[in-house]
């Protein structure tokens, strides 16, 4: 037999009001009642609430008792933390008694944990942290004026293909850079376009498109590194800076190429400083975020290039129209860099 279900009415908050509104008006509650269109009935049952609570708003209802306990939410939040990449159709299996995924998501919601993609960082070692501590260490004296007397340099592969997996994590607000909340990336190689460029402060430097093969067996080796950037692009800027001072640093990561006994000796040779860089360590170079710029005003060209001629102009177009505040704001950031590595005693920072 079919449970009859009641068709009783729910007047909305508006007519409620008109109700009340006419009342503390100075209108009996019959006349009210007819004001707002309600039985007499409802309108003496709206009035004793609203003298009870001051409100015609519904009150808190119990609704239906929680099916899980206390002590199963607790477990639930550990198997979730224990395993953030699980989803929650996953951590819903392992419940007992078993519940639905949006029963996963407002338990762990409740406590503050939500489903984010996780963010991609280089992988760091025990030696690679150690490394990076000992450099934030020693370069945390340096001030922001002495940051602008650097020459920092980086090489960037470029594509529109680029298609990476999200992959997403159970996290609070805060959790970003904690260990299991965080995917580690690798090198790859046969990418579209390399480019490498340098920027000082108050100086935007050269960006060029590298050209060789590419691939596995004729990557970016030491004499390609010599010859196109060192020879060709780096010492004719460098030239243009020395009459500002005496001493100006270079910057260049751990690749291969730069730090082969060749690539040193050029260096030495042509009397040139280099400044230290630590191991996997992008976020201590504010060139990165510059390329993060390139790249997104090069996604949003409203004709993306279709060839690699057409994107090559149009990566060169773009850092001929980066400004120059953009540059110098990323410079002016290093002592922040510095610190932010020191109090990640070498771990990943939010840069």
């Amino acid at each position: 037999m079919a449970i009859c279900k009641s068709s009783r009415k729910e007047h909305s908050p508006s007519t409620r009001n008109r109700f009340i509104g006419a009342v503390l008006g100075g209108a009996s509650l019959r006349k009210a009642a007819l004001i707002a269109s309600i039985p007499f009935g409802t309108g003496a049952s709206i009035y004793k609430k609203y003298q009870l609570t001051g409100s015609t708003a519904n009150q808190p209802r119990t609704g239906r008792p929680t099916k899980v306990s206390d002590a199963s939410k607790r477990l639930l939040i550990r198997n979730a933390l224990k395993s953030r990449r699980a989803p929650f159709s996953e951590l819903a299996n392992h419940m007992t008694p078993p519940v639905s995924t949006s029963t996963v998501r407002n338990i762990l919601n409740e406590a503050g944990y939500h489903r984010r993609v996780a963010r991609k960082v280089p992988y760091l070692t025990t030696a690679h942290r150690q490394k990076r501590k000992d450099w934030g260490e020693r370069f945390k004296v340096w001030d922001e004026k002495k940051w602008r007397w650097v020459i920092f340099s980086d090489e960037s592969y470029i594509q529109l293909d680029k298609k990476a997996g999200r992959i997403y994590i159970t996290r609070r607000a805060g959790e970003e850079l904690q260990e299991n909340c965080l995917v580690p990336t690798f090198k790859q190689s046969s990418i579209r376009v390399m480019v490498w460029g340098c920027i000082m402060f108050g100086h935007k430097g050269p960006l060029i498109v590298l050209e060789y093969p590419g691939g596995r067996n004729n990557s970016m080796n030491s004499v390609h590194y010599q010859d196109q950037v060192l020879d060709g692009t780096l010492i004719p800027f460098y030239a243009s800076l020395k009459p500002l001072k005496k001493k100006i640093w270079f910057q260049q990561d751990n690749a291969p190429s730069h730090s082969s006994k060749s690539t040193q000796a050029w260096f030495s040779d042509h009397r040139i400083p280099l400044l230290p860089h630590p191991p996997n360590s992008p976020d201590m170079n504010p060139i990165e975020a510059i390329w993060h710029e390139l790249k997104a005003r090069l996604r949003a060209l409203p004709h993306l290039p279709t060839t690699t001629k057409q994107l090559k102009e149009a990566v060169l177009c773009i850092w001929e129209e980066l400004p120059m505040e953009l540059i110098n704001k990323y410079i002016q950031s290093m002592p922040m860099r510095v610190q932010s590595l020191v109090n990640a005693k070498g771990g990943h920072t939010g840069f």
